[in-house]
């Protein structure tokens, strides 16, 4: 087994006695357990000295991304995955498109991905995601908040294989997110900022990598925001001017005026549009209905993918276009539901209008 110099600050860590031993790692009580999935107790490194997110290939820069998920028609996360043969056929239409791909989860297809990246020979770099859930879960009959030791090991898997990943990986994986959206008010797996934090500080320490959090800009704004926000190499912002009531018109000055907003809240820190897109489709009951006042449809969604790219590019600034390919999966039932209908490829792999000019 190839042993990086990441594994050995790892195991350098466990014989440490102080902050100042184990390659520039700080210190944990070796008293401390991941028996139960919890984050182990890491101190902040101090000085804590930002490591730099960097979407180049060689001196070219890759900064127009794009978000993957991979799970097609039948499959799921946790249920069925896609094939080997299925993700390099995914690679193979990206790669005409973008350099640069965000993953959300460390387990699953992630190591398909990434294999599938270096056998097949693409020249593309990966934002790696460790999918992070609540430790704590509604008790019933209203006892409040109890111990979920399936979410906690389940947080615990995520974690051992971004540190893996990343280490097997170091050409491809050019940067760790750990958790999405899991501090906005609205999100359905908010976590504890502590619980977060604590995750944060174990993979900056046991990685070599830059080390993020993705969430959106109404948290990102926030004064809580900057105790996460210490703890990163870089900050990662989601905005969709759909979801915040924007018609087309009005969506790139929305963007670009959002992004600014979040860059004077966190002076000094790198900042990456993580998560942007225009749906193609809506249904027209529910939350979709009363928050979204644009239009979806394919022809708005390549007016808008044009100008965030162009605006992008010009002003180097990294994004994750949101996302490769429709994932019906997500959503309520009816095959309407938004969340079906962000990708810039079809489920079937075709393209839409934004794509189908070729790369």
């Amino acid at each position: 087994m190839r042993v990086s110099s990441a594994t050995h600050c790892a195991l350098a860590l466990l014989l440490a006695v102080s902050a100042a031993a184990g390659c520039g790692t700080p210190h944990r009580d070796a008293a401390d357990s991941t028996a139960a999935g919890r984050p182990l107790a890491f101190a902040r490194q101090e000085p804590f000295v930002k490591r730099p997110f960097r979407p180049v290939s060689g001196e070219r820069w890759i900064g127009n991304g794009i978000a993957y998920g991979p799970h097609r028609d039948g499959q799921r996360p946790g249920g069925p995955s896609p094939s080997p043969a299925e993700v390099r056929q995914d690679l193979g239409l990206m790669a005409k498109h973008w350099r640069l791909l965000r993953i959300y989860g460390a387990s699953g297809p992630a190591e398909t991905i990434l294999e599938a990246i270096r056998e097949d020979g693409h020249d593309m770099k990966v934002m790696l995601g460790v999918w992070i859930d609540p430790e704590e879960r509604p008790g019933g009959n209203g006892g409040g908040l109890v111990p979920s030791p399936e979410a906690r090991a389940a947080n615990r898997r995520e974690i051992e294989s971004a540190v893996r990943l990343a280490d097997a990986y170091p050409e491809i994986v050019i940067a760790v997110s750990v958790g999405n959206e899991t501090q906005v008010s609205w999100s359905s797996h908010r976590v504890p900022p502590g619980l977060l934090i604590g995750y944060v500080r174990e993979m900056r320490a046991r990685t070599p990598a830059p080390v993020t959090v993705a969430d959106d800009f109404n948290f990102w704004n926030k004064p809580e925001s900057r105790d996460v926000a210490r703890e990163l190499d870089f900050i990662v912002t989601h905005m969709h001017p759909l979801w915040n009531g924007l018609p087309l018109a009005g969506a790139l000055d929305w963007t670009r005026r959002t992004f600014a907003e979040v860059q004077a809240a966190h002076p000094g820190d790198a900042l990456v549009l993580g998560e942007t897109g225009w749906a193609t489709q809506k249904h027209d009951v529910g939350e979709q209905a009363k928050l979204i006042k644009g239009q979806p449809g394919e022809t708005q969604q390549k007016i808008f993918y044009d100008a965030v790219a162009a605006w992008a590019a010009k002003e180097r600034i990294p994004v994750f276009f949101f996302e490769a390919f429709d994932e019906n999966w997500k959503g309520g039932e009816h095959p309407d539901e938004v969340e079906k209908h962000w990708g810039l490829f079809r489920a079937d792999r075709s393209p839409k209008p934004a794509l189908a000019g070729g790369a």
